[in-house]
Formats: C-alpha cells, sequence, structure tokens
C-alpha cells in the first residue's frame, strides 16, 4: 500500500516503481517486527552510552552507600563493645592523659591507675566523655575503629629519655611522679 506522496513521485517521475515496492515491503516488515537489524543508528548508540553511564553512576552511589553503611556498623559494634565491657572509674585520684593536644583527665584508683601504665586498661573516646576498657575489649575496638582509643600504653611503647636525647637521660623520671 502506497501513500499519495509516493504515488506523486512515481507520476512526475522521480523515483522508479521497483524503488517503491522496496519501500513498501521495507515498511510493511518494520510494523511487523521482522525488519532485519539496520546499523546502529546513532540515536540507539547514545541511548546505549547514556544507558551505560547511568548503571556506571548507579553502582558508584550503591558503593557509597554501602561503605557508608559498613562505618555505622562499625561504629555501632565499637559502642556496643564500650558499653558491656566499660569499667566504671572508682576513685578520687585524676588520672591525666593527652587526647587531641589537650590535657584531659578521669579520675582512678590506684589499681586502675597502676593497670592503665601497665598497659592492662585503656581509654577509650565514649559518646562525650572517656570510658576504661581492659586489653581485649581494647583491641577490640582498635580493630574496628583506632581513632577511638584515646590512650593505650601496650600499643605505644614508651620511649626512655636516652632514646629521646642522650642530654635528658641525666635526669630520671621518679615512678610516683603525678601531674
Amino acid at each position: 500500500m502506497r501513500n499519495p506522496l509516493q504515488d506523486q513521485l512515481l507520476k512526475a517521475g522521480l523515483v522508479k516503481k521497483s524503488k517503491v515496492a522496496q519501500v513498501v515491503r521495507e515498511q510493511a516488515k518494520q510494523r511487523s517486527g521482522k525488519a532485519l537489524p539496520a546499523a546502529d543508528a546513532p540515536e540507539r548508540v547514545d541511548a546505549q552510552r547514556l544507558q551505560a553511564e547511568h548503571a556506571e553512576r548507579d553502582r558508584a552511589l550503591a558503593a557509597e552507600r554501602n561503605a557508608q553503611a559498613r562505618a555505622a556498623e562499625l561504629r555501632a559494634q565499637v559502642r556496643q563493645i564500650v558499653e558491656t565491657q566499660r569499667i566504671a572509674p572508682a576513685g578520687d585520684a585524676p588520672y591525666s592523659f593527652e587526647d587531641g593536644g589537650a590535657i584531659r583527665r578521669i579520675h582512678v584508683d590506684l589499681a586502675q591507675r597502676a593497670a592503665l601504665a601497665k598497659g592492662a586498661l585503656a581509654i577509650v573516646r565514649h559518646d562525650d566523655g572517656y570510658a576504661l576498657l581492659p586489653r581485649a575489649a581494647a583491641d577490640k575496638v582498635a580493630a574496628r575503629d583506632p581513632a577511638a582509643i584515646a590512650l593505650d600504653h601496650a600499643a605505644t611503647p614508651g620511649k626512655d629519655a636516652a632514646e629521646e636525647d642522650p642530654w635528658y637521660a641525666r635526669f630520671p623520671v621518679p615512678d610516683d611522679l603525678v601531674w
């Protein structure tokens, strides 16, 4: 079935009858869906490229969301470990330590002070304050979030004065020094 424009072009002699018949057959095939795939049209290539870019962007967003979810999960695990394993600071003696360039204090008794000095206890950041944790729990927290550890004498081996500067080796620090 030809359209009026094809008839007019045929009467004017601008196209041949065989060419019009071929175009009609191709149009019929396209309508029935049996047409051979033509060379990729530029629109199809653009659509495929846009689809690939969209899929890549979706993958990147999904990876970012997964990383954020993993970080939130680790923070929740650290919070749970601290809340279940914390040791209540007991005593009136302040124990001073450095955290973030500032001197902080937590009140402990003599046994806790000795355990902190040996590395059997560690101090971790918890909410707006600090908590004491035993060595095993502190290792679990450090594996999940190393930044949560405020003080851990077992993880940071102390240098003695002779290693830093031989001149200071002449002035030993007394064992009972409290600052």
